[in-house]
């Protein structure tokens, strides 16, 4: 037991920023389809670390989600 170490620990690859990568300025709220992929199937907008985005495309990804429900277009909540 003593002097055997753990097998297995490995790190898993950061993920890269979908709106990085396409060079987005703004993330459109009337967007569903992408809007979508952010969303649990509960209605919570997924976080950074699990979604994979950076900071600044987070914090647009989370007011275009809020503008859609506020506009009726994304579900509040998901029954």
């Amino acid at each position: 037991m003593a002097g055997q170490k753990r097998q297995g620990a490995r790190r898993k690859k950061r993920k890269v920023c979908a709106f990085c990568v396409d060079k987005a300025q703004y993330i459109d709220y009337k967007d569903i389809n992408v809007l979508k992929k952010y969303i649990t199937e509960r209605g919570k907008i997924l976080p950074r670390r699990i979604s994979g985005n950076c900071a600044k495309h987070q914090r647009m990804l989370t007011l275009a989600i809020k503008k859609s429900r506020n506009v009726a277009l994304l579900p509040f909540t998901i029954e």
